[in-house]
Order: C-alpha cells, then structure tokens, then sequence
C-alpha cells in the first residue's frame, strides 16, 4: 500500500514538476521568470529527486546517478536564485540550472517510457539500443539549444 502510493504521488509531482518546467522554460525564453512559477518547479524537481532514492533497492542504478546529478544541479540552482538573487554568473547559473533540471526530468521520462510502453520497449528492451540512444540524443540537443537561449535571454528584474 505505501509502495504503490509512493509510486503514484512521485510519478504525480514528477509530471507536475514537468510541466512547469515547460512553463518556466517558455518565462525564461522570453527573458523573465515568474516568481511562483519558479519556486514551484525547482520545488517538485527537488521532490522528484529526493523521493526517487525511497523506493526500495538492491544495487546501484543509473536511476540513481541521474538523481545525485539531480540534486547537485538543484543545489547550484536554489542559491542562485533565493540567496543570490540571479546576480551576476547567478543568472547563468540559475537560467542553465532551471533547464538542466528540466532535462534530467524528460531524460527519465523517455526512460520511462521505452521501459513502460510495450511498442518503444521492443525497439530498446534493455535501453541500449540505438532508439533510445536517438531519443535521449535529441532531447540533449534540445535541451543544450534552449539552455543557450535561456541564459542569453533571461533577465531578472533589477
């Protein structure tokens, strides 16, 4: 019972936090960033990341990696934002920050969903595979393309 409700508010706030993410990339391309918007994403990314090591486990997975790389981005991008207030390199950082965070959501996602649906799955049954290679290649070119838009656009308020 505790599993599958686990299961089901990370999988939850996870698409939550996707979304919003979506909308804070679209804020930060056209050079601000609305304050509830933002704490909202960066907080269900961090939620996202963090309830991801509850869920029971026997050895070290690439889940895991991908949620220490996670965390670290979200540690740069917090302070970047409510202790440094997007001053100076805390802009870059927290611009690269907010989409970096962004892609490691859709990065899981695209794993999710080659190890979920049975149509992708059968094009990378064990993800290593060139499909999933594909996918999670355009995603980084993706994400690289916009993450130079953002830092080069955002602006924060003075």
């Amino acid at each position: 019972m505790f599993f599958n409700a686990l299961v089901i508010s990370h999988t939850l706030i996870s698409f939550i936090s996707i979304f919003l993410g979506m909308i804070l990339l679209s804020d930060l391309l056209r050079g601000a960033a609305r304050a509830g918007i933002s704490f909202w994403f960066l907080a269900t990314a961090l939620f996202t990341s963090l309830s991801g090591f509850v869920f029971p486990f026997e050895k070290f997975l690439p889940s895991h990696g991908v949620g220490i790389v996670a965390l670290l981005v979200l540690a740069a991008t917090l302070p970047a934002r409510y202790s440094f207030g997007m001053r100076g390199i805390w802009r870059v950082i927290y611009a690269g920050g907010a989409v970096a965070s962004l892609y490691l959501l859709l990065f899981v996602l695209i794993a999710q969903m080659f190890t979920r649906i049975p149509g992708l799955n059968a094009l990378a049954p064990t993800l290593a595979e060139p499909p999933f290679a594909i996918a999670q290649g355009l995603l980084l070119l993706v994400a690289v393309g916009f993450g130079i838009l953002a830092i080069r656009r955002f602006k924060p308020a003075a």
